[in-house]
């Protein structure tokens, strides 16, 4: 152990040399290009560096129109194309400095790769992490069983995919309105949203981490599902042929390199979540090239695994393209957008879930905020049969609500949309079945 820690702090040390050596530089350019804010980075180049360089763009709820990356050798050197979500360039001046604050020489940035993907120490909230087999009524029962044991959801993420949902989840204790601290209640939480994610699934692993920390969420919801294997059995995916991402990977004989191509829709955050599988799966672009200025998206990157070689096989180019497609289906949002602004309370993602369920309605994704005692909640929501959704069951759900609470969002013509079957987001709200508190052991307490 002793010897790991040693090697550990020399890498480190050798990355602040090379850094004091080779300080980042980034350069912010408005002028140059007509519709958009061209942002160059060069650093010293080291595994994972390009995630983290598109992480901070992404955080920023940038978009990234055009991409040019190259970092053979020993520097790293990418130019991006970026607007606002407006399509706008960016010349806020708060914006403009936390990208040069962190990619620039004063940044974190090209420290080891751990910091980008790890669990930084915080006691303000208890960060739980959750992933197991989707099925109706699951995103109710967790947010129930949370309510039940005095937790309150200040922050989260839930994805669903090819049958499996994943979500990261901040919670509070009711009391105190901080992080919870003791262990026997902890473990409690544990237990119970682990007998949740069970259900009567017994072939597939239910697993939940419980921590006092702050993690990345969408980085880390890409680690679950990857390590979950939800790239695994594709082919009855919910989206329709047409809408699938066209993934192909041959190898450049002359150069040594694997040649990934993807043509997609393109989407807000879809490099991000292309280069987190790549970064996760062990391989290094060196060369690429990204164009999304239209309504497709055109991605080519030339890549090697980290041991130096191509993909050397059939079932290894396989894989690589599950787990592209995989990536990027994950955060595609099926169903009419919903956004719900209120005040915060205890309970409150549990009362809206138990609505939409009670409504037979799913939801495929929600984004859980809250700021200054304000909730912002936004949820994807279809109809659990796969029909369109109807326009009454949306009203009264808004009646019973608040119509000023609860707002439809997007393209309401959502509503009147002709349904496509859907096996794999067939939840994480819908009937609660036979199922009921007794069945999680939620009849004892935690005191």
């Amino acid at each position: 152990m002793a010897s790991v820690s040693y090697s550990q702090n020399m890498d480190d040390e050798y990355e602040k040399f090379i850094r004091r050596m080779n300080p980042p530089r980034v350069v912010i350019d408005n002028e140059s290009c007509k519709n958009a804010t061209v942002i160059q980075v060069d650093s010293a180049n080291k595994h994972g560096i390009l995630l983290e360089v598109v992480q901070v763009l992404t955080d920023l709820n940038l978009m990234i129109s055009k991409a040019y990356i190259c970092s053979d050798g020993g520097w790293f050197m990418d130019v991006f194309n970026v607007t606002d979500k407006d399509g706008n360039k960016i010349t806020d001046e708060a914006s403009l400095d936390y990208i040069q604050k962190s990619l620039g020489p004063d940044s974190c940035f090209a420290s080891s790769m751990r910091r980008s993907v790890g669990v930084m120490s915080g006691m303000d909230h208890t960060a739980i992490e959750l992933i197991g087999s989707d099925r109706p009524g699951l995103l109710s029962e967790v947010s129930a069983v949370l309510t039940h044991l005095k937790c309150n959801v200040v922050n989260a993420e839930v994805w669903t995919h090819n049958t499996r949902a994943a979500a990261v989840m901040q919670v509070t204790d009711e009391e105190t309105g901080g992080a919870i601290a003791d262990p026997e209640r902890l473990a409690m939480v544990k237990r119970l949203l682990c007998n949740v994610l069970k259900g009567t699934n017994k072939s597939r692993e239910a697993k939940t981490v419980v921590s006092h920390g702050v993690t990345h969420t969408e980085r880390r919801l890409h680690q679950m599902m990857f390590a979950d294997r939800d790239y695994e059995g594709m082919g009855e995916s919910a989206m329709e042929e047409k809408e699938r991402p066209n993934v192909n990977v041959t190898n450049w004989h002359d150069k040594d390199y694997s040649v990934v191509t993807i043509r997609c829709k393109d989407r807000p955050k879809l490099l991000f979540d292309i280069v987190c599988t790549l970064t996760d799966m062990q391989y290094v672009v060196f060369h690429g090239n990204v164009d999304a200025e239209g309504p497709e998206a055109y991605l080519e990157y030339c890549m090697r695994h980290v041991d130096g070689s191509p993909v050397k096989s059939d079932a290894e180019r396989e894989r690589v393209i599950q787990c592209l497609e995989a990536a990027i289906e994950r955060r595609v949002s099926e169903g009419l957008k919903l956004e719900l602004c209120t005040a915060d309370r205890v309970g409150l993602l549990s009362d809206v879930t138990r609505i939409f369920r009670e409504n037979s309605l799913t939801v495929s994704r929600a984004e859980v905020t809250t700021k200054d005692g304000k909730a912002v909640n936004t949820f994807y929501v279809r109809d659990t049969s796969g029909y369109p959704v109807d326009p009454k069951i949306i009203d009264s759900i808004r009646r019973t609500i608040g119509q000023t609470i609860l707002q439809v969002k997007g393209c309401p013509e959502e509503l009147n949309q002709v349904p496509h079957e859907s096996p794999t987001r067939f939840l994480f709200s819908g009937l609660f079945k036979s199922r009921s508190f007794c069945n999680f052991g939620l009849v004892r307490s935690y005191s």
